[in-house]
């Protein structure tokens, strides 16, 4: 039992007792229950459909029927008048659902005998058909439309509202909602089951009016049970309930009409007339409770076969579910693997791709050193050229200047430099002008071979710095093809995994 079904309990036993003393005395006689009830059989066949889908009393044999039948036995030998009677383990079930069974069988007596419960079962249910003749003046002067309506299709109280009555609604309502009518009921006494009835009425009025007599004992019997599922409606049920007033002195002036009634009908009719008439509503009040006992009977059937179904597609949806959950696991086992191979290929793309550009990155700084290096030697040899022209220049002048300052050799150049057309020199001067001419011949053509080898070392220079530039530009277009290849290869990896891994998700 949970905290707040502990204080409900405390609070039901302080309200019952609360103008009386004999709670010790009544479990007493709980405990010294021994003897075998006579009605030991009915007991145990409505202890099976008592809550059928509860958890405390589902289970046959169980520390909830045991208790139950405990309660029921007990009360069947405490009140040996009225003994056990059908319907009451309900009653019973909803107080030891609260407290312990020696506290409950305390209440139960309590409510039996204090509140005038145990009254409805005398007498041939003499004082319960009051009850529901005063039901029907009350829905007389608050729903009027309503007893019009079942007076013309012939449907009386006694055809619905039996167990409300007898049960205290606790056979067919929610428990919820049942808690909250005993709590009532403790507080204001047994009229309280007239507010209550009133509301649903009033609450069910629209579908009732369209209802023929079949059609209203069914809805009697489940929808209107059924839409009080809701916590919802029920507060708003028990709230209307509330808001009704009915006084006492009301109720004691339609129970006056009612024995004024009995008593002219008994003067009217004959002892035969009058008995057959109680024979034939004690025989109509059987097969309503034997249609009822049925309809328990049913639900009970129908609510196992219901669970065991729901039992069923709840272990069929686990096992679907486990298995699910193990294909689940090993994709996330197999992708958490295909995530570490593709972390690792990248991380070994990225080292390879850090090594070609470091590579790459040192070849141009080696491409670039010896570039420079080539433009410098290149600098310096035509430097060097330049210098040699000029001093081969200088040379040029200094030997024309000679020849115009010499006699001899004046007549030989003209003045820009070229040798005359002269005669026939004296043999002496001749060999000396072919020495001087031969050396200067010699001069010129090592300063020819020297310019020429020059120019040959800056040609091939060029080429040289022609054929770096091209393996430069070679060697960055390979670095730029690396970076886009394993950019793509990476991109193209992580498209992949995340295609696969999106159509198995889906």
């Amino acid at each position: 039992m949970s905290g707040s079904a502990d204080i409900r309990g405390v609070l039901f036993v302080s309200r019952s007792y609360r103008r009386c003393t004999f709670l010790g005395h009544t479990q007493d006689c709980f405990r010294s229950t021994v003897n075998e009830s006579p009605q030991d059989s009915a007991i145990t066949r409505d202890i099976n459909r008592t809550f059928p889908a509860h958890d405390y009393f589902k289970d046959t044999g169980g520390d909830g029927q045991d208790s139950l039948y405990k309660i029921c036995k007990a009360y069947s030998v405490y009140d040996e008048e009225i003994g056990y009677c059908q319907g009451q383990s309900f009653l019973a079930a909803v107080l030891l659902l609260h407290m312990p069974e020696e506290q409950a069988f305390s209440v139960l007596v309590k409510i039996m005998f204090d509140y005038g419960l145990r009254e409805l079962f005398k007498q041939n249910f003499e004082d319960l058909h009051c009850k529901f003749f005063q039901l029907e003046r009350l829905m007389q002067e608050y729903i009027p439309d309503l007893y019009s309506h079942f007076l013309s299709i012939g449907l009386e109280a006694h055809m619905y509202a039996s167990q409300w009555f007898l049960t205290l609604f606790t056979a067919k309502f929610p428990l919820y909602m049942v808690f909250h009518i005993i709590d009532l009921l403790l507080c204001e006494g047994i009229s309280v089951i007239f507010n209550v009835a009133l509301a649903l009425l009033k609450t069910s009025k629209d579908d009732l009016l369209q209802a023929d007599f079949e059609g209203a004992l069914k809805f009697f019997r489940v929808p209107v049970p059924k839409r009080y599922r809701s916590e919802e409606n029920a507060k708003k049920l028990m709230e209307l309930a509330c808001s009704m007033k009915i006084s006492q002195k009301k109720l004691k002036k339609y129970e006056k009409e009612y024995h004024t009634m009995r008593e002219q009908q008994e003067q009217q009719e004959a002892p035969i007339e009058r008995y057959e008439r109680e024979n034939r509503r004690l025989q109509e009040a059987n097969m309503r409770l034997e249609q009822e006992n049925d309809d328990l009977a049913h639900e009970l059937v129908s609510s196992k076969i219901s669970l065991r179904k729901d039992l069923d597609n709840a272990e069929e949806k686990a096992d679907a579910l486990n298995k699910e959950l193990l294909i689940t696991k090993q994709k996330l086992i197999d992708s958490e693997d295909e995530k570490r191979r593709l972390e690792e290929e990248s991380a070994q793309l990225k080292e390879m791709c850090r090594r070609e550009l470091d590579k790459s990155e040192s070849e141009i700084k080696k491409n670039g050193s010896i570039i420079g290096e080539y433009k410098q030697i290149c600098s310096q040899l035509s430097e060097r050229l330049e210098k040699q022209q000029t001093a081969n220049r200088g040379e040029l002048e200094k030997i024309r200047l000679k020849v115009e300052g010499c006699e001899k050799c004046s007549v030989l150049f003209s003045k820009e430099g070229r040798l005359k057309a002269v005669s026939a020199p004296k043999e002496g001067s001749e060999e000396e002008a072919d020495e001087e001419k031969e050396a200067l011949q010699a001069q010129l053509r090592e300063m020819e071979l020297e310019l020429a080898q020059t120019k040959l070392q800056l040609v091939e220079a060029e080429c040289k710095i022609q054929d770096l530039e091209h393996h430069l530009g070679l060697a960055l277009n390979e670095v730029q093809a690396a970076k886009k290849t394993w950019f793509n290869r990476t991109l193209s990896s992580i498209k992949t995994v995340t295609g696969a891994q999106g159509k198995e998700t889906t």
